[in-house]
């Protein structure tokens, strides 16, 4: 049972609850995912099922895009609606032009301090884990950068933005951030990841509805330049003993019969070194 699926996750799950329920349903020990979804958002969550969870860390999710919805005028102790939410809801009433400008605002590179809530390990333990036990510790800033902020909607104190944004980046901390910009206080009510790289939530389908069928080969997913090999050179490969290739790129992935079988980065004279069996 190896490939990978494109699920379309419902809010309530979290993403290590979405493995366990692809576990049962497939009868496979090993599944993954790439990037993970808070239990609040919905949307695209690439899984990925037996020899294709050693093709992960190749797939394309430098780039991932959103549709977040932010409540003005209030705010979350969380930056989203898990939280505990505060503020009277007034607002000075925004126009077009104002919106238009600070999402201008937020583009490029940025350095961004990743909230109590998210995932990041410190000494061992998540944030989110310390941040339950009501502990706030001093986090280090990381670059990031929007591609796109795009105004989608504005009704009385909701804006819908779709984000464009670099792995690592924090919708809800940019949620708040608009509504900062906006002169007043903003939280994510609403997300819903809607392509990681040039896969697309419309690819996917709700977990009640993946079959078999829906199984994907990751060897046309991944981003590298693509050289199929000889039987004697496969041979090779899945011993990890190092190829002398005529190839620039610094890493290939390489095929015997249009199937993925290993990573090799290049070394020195063309000679390129195993870097990931995938087989």
């Amino acid at each position: 049972m190896d490939g990978l699926l494109f699920l379309d996750k419902e809010v309530g799950l979290t993403s290590r609850a979405v493995d366990n329920r692809i576990q049962k349903k497939f009868q496979e020990k090993k599944v993954g995912h790439l990037g993970t979804l808070d239990p609040f958002a919905s949307g695209l969550l690439i899984l990925a099922l037996g020899k294709a969870t050693k093709c992960l860390p190749y797939l394309p999710d430098e780039e991932k895009s959103y549709l977040a919805e932010i409540k003005l005028g209030y705010q979350s102790d969380t930056g989203d609606c898990t939280g505990v939410i505060s503020g009277d809801g007034s607002y000075t009433k925004l126009d077009i032009d104002s919106i238009h400008k600070a999402l201008k605002s937020l583009l490029g590179k940025q350095m961004q301090i990743p909230p109590m809530t998210s995932a990041i390990k410190v000494a061992g333990k998540p944030l989110y884990e310390l941040a339950h036990q009501g502990k706030v510790i001093e986090r280090q800033p990381r670059e990031i950068e929007v591609y796109s902020a795009e105004l989608v909607s504005y009704q009385e104190d909701v804006l819908t933005v779709s984000f464009t944004v670099s792995k690592g980046t924090y919708i809800r901390t940019l949620g708040e951030e608009l509504a900062k910009r906006l002169g007043t206080i903003g939280y994510l009510q609403n997300l819903r990841r809607i392509a990681v790289g040039n896969l697309s939530v419309e690819q996917a389908k709700k977990l009640d509805d993946l079959t078999e069928e829906d199984l994907k080969d990751p060897t046309s997913i991944i981003p590298l330049r693509k050289i199929e090999i000889t039987e004697a050179q496969a041979k090779k490969a899945m011993n990890g003993v190092p190829l002398l290739l005529e190839e620039e790129e610094e890493k290939i992935l390489l095929l015997q019969k249009g199937k993925a079988i290993a990573v090799y980065r290049r070394k020195e004279n063309g000679v390129y070194e195993a870097e990931r069996g995938l087989f």
